[in-house]
C-alpha cells in the first residue's frame, strides 16, 4: 500500500531529523527494485550519533507496528535498518563517502523532503 510506504518514509525522516542526522537524501525506488519502495541515507559525525540515529528510527517505525531489522549497530559505521517498505542507511561520514549509495543508485529520483 503506497500510503503506508510514505507514511513510513515520513516517519523515518522526522526520526532522523529529530537525532540531527547530516545530509538526508530520500530516494524512490518504486518501478526500479523489489528492494523498497524508498531509501533513506544519511550519516552522522561520530559512533554514537550513528547509533542515535539508528535507534530513533527504529523506535519511530515500531510505534507504528512496523517490524524493523537493524544491522551494524555493534560497529556503528554503517548501520541498516530494514523496515520492509524503507530501509534506511545510516552511516558514519567517512563511511557515506566511500560507498556512495546515491551514485549506485543514480536511476532513482530524489523524493523531494519538505
Amino acid at each position: 500500500m503506497a500510503g503506508s510506504s510514505e507514511q513510513l518514509l515520513k516517519t523515518v525522516l522526522v526520526a532522523a531529523e529529530e537525532k540531527k542526522a547530516h545530509d538526508v537524501v530520500a530516494l524512490n525506488l518504486q518501478g526500479i527494485s523489489l528492494i523498497a519502495d524508498y531509501f533513506v541515507i544519511c550519516h552522522g559525525n561520530s559512533d554514537t550519533q550513528v547509533l542515535s540515529i539508528a535507534t530513533e528510527i527504529r523506535k519511530s517505525a515500531e510505534l507504528l507496528g512496523k517490524r524493523v531489522r537493524m544491522e551494524g549497530a555493534d560497529t556503528a559505521r554503517w548501520v541498516l535498518v530494514d523496515m520492509g517498505d524503507v530501509v534506511a542507511h545510516v552511516f558514519h561520514r567517512d563511511e557515506r563517502e566511500f560507498y556512495h549509495l546515491e551514485r549506485l543508485w543514480s536511476d532513482a529520483k530524489a523524493v523531494e523532503i519538505v
